[in-house]
């Protein structure tokens, strides 16, 4: 893969809204609300609130806004898809960047539909909250031709099943990557993950900077359910986590990829699969990186392409998400971002591109019968005190 230049990512500081809701779920619980400032937003934005959807998609078809707001992950989006969209069509393209799925609905619910944002990028689990508080405008399907493109398995999710206010931009899964000129055993599972942490690779190990990734592996390594609500079980990785392996962990980072497996920073790092091949195909020594979708279990999330409720280019938003649904872009997404974008025929496609590790954005039935959707439930609170006190454990 030709290696592109890469936007900075913007890290905000994040805020605290924990959502009650149930589906698939990636970098979630990032959430801070036990700290000060978090109760206001979780009053706001916890079921039952006031808050009902919006009425209307606020596009009609009309002529293009000259700008365009984009709040979403870091290092999101191809860089030509964005430049070709501007000069195409003439809207500029302004982004920033969150690392949570709180932090986002935080700025959102913060504004009060002021926020100039205009496309966000919830994860699904997140999106029937964000509708039931106006957080999200509904989307005008009419203005969305190259919906056609999506592959059906990717829509009408639980969370939006008629894709009123949300389509697929792309989903993953969780596993690691490990230095094989130190670590000179192969590793296979979460189990040879923690152990390989705790020993050759003690002190340079990095784990996902995000409560899901660092709880998921205590119950992945014995596929034990990873929703679990039960205290005992709770209480146990807590203290796998806090007394045993925080003292062995030197990061907390979610995007190795970006610059820690590119230089060689650490040893082991936890990683969503499409940084993972970003970071190795942009290593000086890729043979040096092995990638590990690692047994019996592990996670499956997805995120959505949405726009703000109050978005001030909505008609722009409309034409930047049918865009970015056209073949060419979505070629280019995958293989920039490194993650499946939802797309018919993609294997296919990306094969007759030549796209390189194509074993990272593909998964076959017997790979994907091991990843397991999260659950926000009620145990959100407790994960996020196990989360806060591994990290001080650690000290990193």
């Amino acid at each position: 893969m030709p290696t592109p230049k890469r936007p900075i990512r913007i890290l905000a500081t994040a805020e605290a809204v924990p959502f009650i809701e149930r589906e698939i779920s990636r970098r979630r619980f990032l959430s801070l609300a036990a700290l000060a400032g978090g109760t206001a937003l979780l009053a706001a934005c916890t079921p039952g609130g006031s808050g009902s959807p919006s009425a209307s998609p606020g596009a009609s078809g009309g002529a293009l806004e000259a700008e365009l707001s984009m709040y979403t992950w870091g290092d999101y989006d191809a860089p030509d898809v964005l430049s070709g969209f501007s000069d195409e069509l003439g809207p500029q393209v302004r982004l920033d960047s969150f690392s949570s799925n709180e932090e986002m609905i935080a700025k959102l619910v913060a504004a009060r539909g002021t926020s100039g944002y205009d496309i966000v990028v919830p994860t699904g689990s997140f999106i029937p909250q964000m509708v039931e508080n106006e957080l999200l405008m509904p989307l005008n399907k009419d203005l969305l031709p190259n919906l056609a493109n999506v592959d059906p398995q990717y829509l009408g999710r639980e969370w939006d099943p008629e894709n009123q206010y949300s389509i697929c931009k792309a989903w993953g899964t969780t596993g690691f990557v490990y230095d094989n000129t130190v670590i000179t055993r192969e590793l296979t599972t979460w189990a040879d993950f923690l152990d390989a942490a705790m020993n050759e690779a003690s002190g340079r190990t990095t784990l996902l900077d995000d409560p899901a990734g660092v709880i998921g592996p205590f119950f992945w390594r014995d596929d034990q359910d990873w929703n679990t609500t039960d205290e005992a079980q709770l209480t146990a990785c807590r203290d796998f986590l806090v007394d045993e392996l925080a003292q062995h962990i030197v990061a907390f980072d979610s995007y190795p990829g970006g610059s820690a497996i590119p230089q060689g920073t650490h040893v082991l790092m936890q990683s969503w699969n499409g940084d993972a091949r970003l970071g190795i195909l942009e290593s000086p020594d890729p043979d040096r990186w092995t990638w590990v979708l690692p047994g019996p279990a592990t996670e499956l999330w997805m995120d959505n392409w949405a726009i703000a409720a109050g978005a001030p280019h909505p008609e722009a938003a409309h034409a930047f998400i049918d865009w970015s649904m056209r073949p060419e872009s979505m070629i280019a997404n995958m293989d920039y971002i490194g993650y499946h974008v939802g797309g018919r025929d993609l294997e296919q496609v990306a094969a007759d591109a030549g796209l390189e590790m194509t074993d990272l954005l593909f998964f076959t039935d017997e790979q994907l019968a091991t990843m397991h959707e999260g659950e926000l439930n009620e145990s959100q609170g407790r994960r996020v005190e196990i989360w806060n006190e591994m990290k001080a454990a650690a000290g990193a």
